[in-house]
């Protein structure tokens, strides 16, 4: 396993993360399996691994719940005495939060959950610039600097689903920030914060940790054919994983990056791969740019994102629901895309509040039918989350 300094918190962590949000489960999404969970923990641990990352809702019946992860990754390391081996990293749920006396409930709550005293590495969840804005107003910066005091968190930062602007808006406002959490791998480059806000980070001695390296798995399944085809080619023989684990070691500005693995098979293979990472050539810089072009030929529409349509008179977020359609049907992966879709998009600004009058009929560049299009998000996604 090779290992690198977390930015300012100078803390030396494994370069590759376990991610407890995807743990191998029997039936449903909040019934863990224990044993084969345990079995996979320990080997990763056993074997270099020292950073657990969960979260308040991870493992519940439904995408806002009170999880099943916390509470499994707590007894875990209790019964097995790994709690000294490794840094807990989970995150407030910034949504559920009314006023400022609850970030401190559900701090003691997740503490409980997690049977520990202190929490390594504490992140406000998914932040979006209306959930910044409401924490905010609810003096969070406060509380942060209160549990610091405390020493019930040891780090503070916090997981980003936003758009550089706010996302910079956010880094500004409090210097004490220590880690981020962002989504990377090689088709988000320019999606959310992507590569402007890892060199911010970097600029900043902002530890950086990655999520979804391999885009909910959908990145080393079912291959489309023209994409393994360029594979194909490379100079250096890569597996679908190493492709995708070795474009974000070989930067410069990725610390961690986190795995939802759910078996030993996974784990034994992403270990081997962080204990012994390979650099990628120029050309196979150029390839992996080539096959993220060709994935991109599989969206759904032709949007290109320019903004041509916005603002929606019903306050449709066009871009936005295009963005995670185009990617849940590029990717085959609509359960992938659901969950931002239904999390990150107000309930209002989704497909279904589109009432065809006609405003952006003759805007779009791409020459889209957009209302049509939206009927189309609709009916991919439906009305609610259920794609557990």
């Amino acid at each position: 396993m090779q290992y690198t300094e977390l930015g300012k918190t100078k803390e030396n962590v494994s370069i590759l993360g376990f991610g407890a949000m995807r743990l191998p489960t029997k039936g449903s999404n909040d019934n863990i399996d224990e044993n084969t969970a345990s079995e996979i923990l320990s080997y990763g641990i056993d074997n270099g691994i020292n950073l657990i990352d969960t979260a308040y809702p991870y493992h519940s019946a439904g995408i806002d719940g009170n999880g099943n992860s916390e509470v499994f990754i707590g007894n875990f390391l209790k019964e097995n005495s790994y709690r000294d081996d490794v840094l807990i990293s989970t995150k407030s749920p910034s949504w559920l939060m009314e006023e400022k006396g609850d970030f401190e409930y559900y701090l003691d709550k997740q503490l409980e959950k997690l049977k520990t005293d202190s929490i390594d590495i504490y992140l406000l969840h998914a932040l979006t610039k209306d959930d910044w804005n409401k924490v905010r107003k609810l003096r969070v910066l406060d509380f942060l600097d209160d549990s610091l005091s405390s020493g019930k968190i040891k780090h503070v930062g916090f997981s980003s689903h936003t758009e550089i602007d706010t996302f910079v808006d956010i880094l500004d406002a409090y210097p004490k920030w220590e880690v981020v959490l962002t989504q990377m791998n090689y088709l988000d480059e320019y999606y959310q914060t992507g590569v402007m806000g890892l060199d911010e980070l970097k600029r900043l001695n902002i530890g950086s940790m990655i999520m979804e390296p391999l885009r909910g798995g959908r990145l080393v399944q079912n291959i489309p054919p023209e994409v393994q085809k360029l594979w194909d080619c490379a100079e250096v023989k890569r597996t679908p994983v190493e492709w995708a684990l070795e474009y974000l070691w070989n930067r410069d500005d990725v610390d961690c990056v986190l795995s939802g693995m759910n078996s030993l098979e996974q784990v034994k293979q992403n270990i081997q791969i962080a204990s012994n990472v390979k650099e990628i050539s120029e050309s196979d810089q150029d390839l992996i740019r080539e096959v993220a072009r060709t994935y991109k030929t599989l969206t759904g529409n032709e949007c290109t994102s320019c903004g041509y349509c916005m603002p929606c008179p019903e306050g449709v977020d066009i871009i936005n629901c295009f963005n995670e359609y185009n990617i849940g049907k590029m990717l085959n992966n609509p359960k992938g895309s659901a969950m931002q879709y239904f999390s990150l998009i107000d309930e209002d600004c989704r497909a279904d509040s589109c009432i065809d009058c006609g405003d952006c009929e003759f805007v779009c560049p791409q020459m889209l039918d957009i209302p049509q299009e939206l009927e189309k998000v609709d009916n991919y996604f439906g009305r609610e989350f259920n794609h557990f």
